[in-house]
């Protein structure tokens, strides 16, 4: 099946089926188990971030405290 005609049958399903098929779809991407490829400029970005993090330059705070802060902050 064509792209074009693929939408063309996705554009005819309700929010709700849409946004089954669009989970299904995030799965079996995960399931895949492969890493999308990366820019250049990402990969030095990320070893620039690896850097600093491993030179103590960066403050570090737990997963646990940033969700406390964004649900106390959107009460």
């Amino acid at each position: 099946m064509k792209s074009a005609d693929l939408l063309k049958e996705i554009k005819k399903l309700s929010l709700a089926e849409k946004l089954l098929l669009v989970e299904d779809v995030w799965d079996s991407i995960a399931q895949e188990n492969e890493v999308p490829p990366l820019h250049e400029w990402q990969k030095r970005e990320l070893d620039r971030r690896l850097s600093e993090y491993q030179k103590g330059g960066v403050e570090v705070i737990e997963a646990s405290k940033v969700y406390e802060d964004l649900r106390n902050r959107y009460k």
